[in-house]
């Protein structure tokens, strides 16, 4: 029966607990992994990579679990072998891990990844780049967005968007034209950093498109960016059929503080979901118009508790208090 773990047990040195990797059952190997990573040692690394070439699928998750734990190239490309692993488990775990690299220095034993043979790969090294935060990771995402996955594809805007450089817009500006919803919702948020025409432009179009997840977060983003050429769709967007479209298009319309919203906010103070309700008091607070007095007090017996504390906060707000 495999040995308990004890995370408070003193295992030694990590040549001592690598020892135990060779036990001949995989439960004891599994505990032997979970020690190696408790040691936060880096001279741990090697063992662990190692053992991701373990015959039991426990332990190879085990072990891509443990190198999350460390940092750096040489996790970074055990972790990025470990991609392609037989067991899902096992891979899924090793592209989580990657994604908590937080060293620039190991994209360069990512890079070759960018252009695996299998989609799985490409979208979980797109992923882990995009943390990493390196200018040399444009191209390689930028030459991804010709990728046939869309996944792949949106990944690659994610990075783009980190990086957040002018000289990335035309790459996003292609990315808001997409064919596939999934890469344009990641665009619209990714396209917030500039503060271009030609990205003020793309915000707008977007405040348009058929996906609602795709309005959902270009609302968002338009109110993130302080853009005023945004208003009047935003306020088109406070009718939506979708309510999270809604919210999100009365929140910006707050930040903008547009006053010629007023008339289309004030509805969804009598929204059957009271989220809705909160945000439109909030939002004509933001405003703090005296032409939004009357409505908010009308609506002091709302029966949620936080939608009342938000019409007490507009109503001080309008009236200097």
């Amino acid at each position: 029966m495999p040995a308990a773990f004890d995370p408070f047990e003193d295992f030694g040195d990590v040549a001592t607990l690598a020892e135990r990797l060779a036990d001949p059952d995989a439960g004891a190997r599994r505990v032997a992994v979970m020690a190696l990573a408790e040691t936060a040692d880096p001279d741990a690394i090697p063992y662990l990579a190692a053992t991701l070439g373990d015959a039991a699928g426990e332990v190879r998750l085990q072990a891509a679990i443990a190198l999350g734990e460390f940092d750096g190239p040489e996790a970074a490309a055990a972790l990025a072998g470990a991609l392609s692993d037989a067991d899902p488990k096992v891979a899924q775990a090793a592209a989580d891990s990657l994604a908590e690299l937080k060293n620039p220095d190991a994209a360069e034993a990512l890079f070759p990844y960018v252009v695996h043979a299998d989609a799985f790969v490409r979208r979980a090294t797109l992923r882990a780049l995009k943390e990493l935060r390196r200018a040399d990771a444009l191209k390689p995402a930028i030459d991804a967005l010709a990728d046939p996955d869309a996944e792949v594809r949106a990944q690659a805007v994610g990075v783009i968007g980190y990086l957040q450089l002018e000289e990335s817009l035309p790459a996003l500006m292609a990315a808001v034209r997409d064919a596939n919803p999934i890469v344009r919702r990641t665009a619209a948020s990714a396209v917030g950093f500039s503060r271009s025409k030609p990205a003020a432009d793309a915000i707008v179009v977007l405040l348009g498109d058929d996906d609602w997840q795709v309005r959902e977060l270009a609302a968002e983003t338009a109110g993130k960016s302080k853009l005023a050429a945004a208003i009047d769709p935003l306020v088109g967007l406070t009718g939506d059929e979708y309510w999270q479209v809604r919210l999100k298009a009365i929140r910006s319309l707050g930040a903008l503080k547009a006053a010629t919203a007023i008339p289309a906010i004030v509805p969804s103070l009598d929204h059957t979901i009271s989220n809705l309700r909160k945000e439109a008091a909030a939002a004509l607070g933001e405003i703090a118009d005296p032409v939004a007095l009357q409505p908010l007090e009308d609506h002091m017996n709302d029966p949620d508790p936080d939608v009342r504390k938000n019409l007490r906060w507009a109503i001080g707000r309008i009236r200097g208090g």
